[in-house]
């Protein structure tokens, strides 16, 4: 072969290559995430998840409009299933500021409505990396009553497995501390079924509640349906609460 056909084959790997990453590139960025130098795909506008900067007299909440038909995602509750509020929480496991909330808001919310019978939380997974993903996919098959230890385990020793070589490891050791086998794990990390019902919720709070961070929260009460975005003050969100539980007057 001759040295101008090598440089032309070359010349077109090289074409074939860059649209292929142009393609994947606008693929990503249809879906709402960018590829990070280092190989991780996070969503566009992730400064979003963070602390929100309001006080406990500021609206923290956005009405979503009735017309929106949403599939609500089911998991393991934490509360009363009777309770008249409802918290879904979307979070990522790698996300810092998930984690304060996850360990420092939740345990608040735990003393002053959820014990008492007020909200109920239910904990959605809103993977923004691979690793995050993986904890995402082993969660899923973690026996209910121990769903909840497995989430704290993973939040309160998150630099644990996100700077670790073996995240699936530290996940699945994890995961034999709250009711699943390491051999039950490793099969969690392989379920495709499970990872596209991951990704579908996911999607869907992106195209009908605008999530483009974590954490964000849906607040039900009755019939009415509200997003926040980000980590609220927690006496706005006290407030907030306070409100939806007050019954209306005629």
């Amino acid at each position: 072969m001759s040295f101008e056909n090598i440089i032309k084959k070359l010349s077109a790997f090289v074409a074939a290559f860059i649209v292929f990453f142009i393609a994947a590139g606008m693929y990503l960025s249809w879906k709402g995430f960018v590829m990070q130098p280092d190989g991780k795909i996070v969503l566009v506008k992730q400064a979003q998840a963070s602390i929100l900067d309001n006080s406990a007299d500021e609206d923290i909440s956005t009405p979503l409009a009735k017309n929106i038909a949403l599939s609500l995602p089911k998991g393991p509750i934490l509360g009363s299933a009777k309770a008249p509020l409802t918290l879904y929480e979307f979070s990522s496991f790698g996300c810092s500021h998930c984690a304060d909330f996850h360990l420092n808001t939740l345990p608040k919310l735990e003393q002053d409505y959820i014990k008492q019978g007020k909200l109920k939380v239910i904990f959605v997974n809103f993977p923004l990396e691979r690793k995050s993903m993986q904890g995402a996919l082993i969660a899923k098959c973690i026996p209910s009553e121990h769903y909840y230890d497995f989430v704290k385990t993973a939040f309160k020793n998150q630099r644990e497995w996100y700077f670790s070589s073996n995240s699936e490891k530290v996940f699945a050791d994890y995961a034999a501390l709250n009711g699943l086998s390491r051999e039950k794990a490793a099969e969690c990390l392989r379920n495709d079924d499970n990872a596209k019902d991951i990704i579908d919720i996911r999607q869907q709070a992106m195209d009908k509640l605008k999530i483009s961070g974590t954490p964000s929260f849906l607040l039900i009460s009755n019939n009415d349906r509200e997003v926040i975005y980000g980590v609220p003050n927690y006496e706005a969100l006290q407030k907030l609460l306070d409100k939806k539980l007050t019954p209306t007057k005629n």
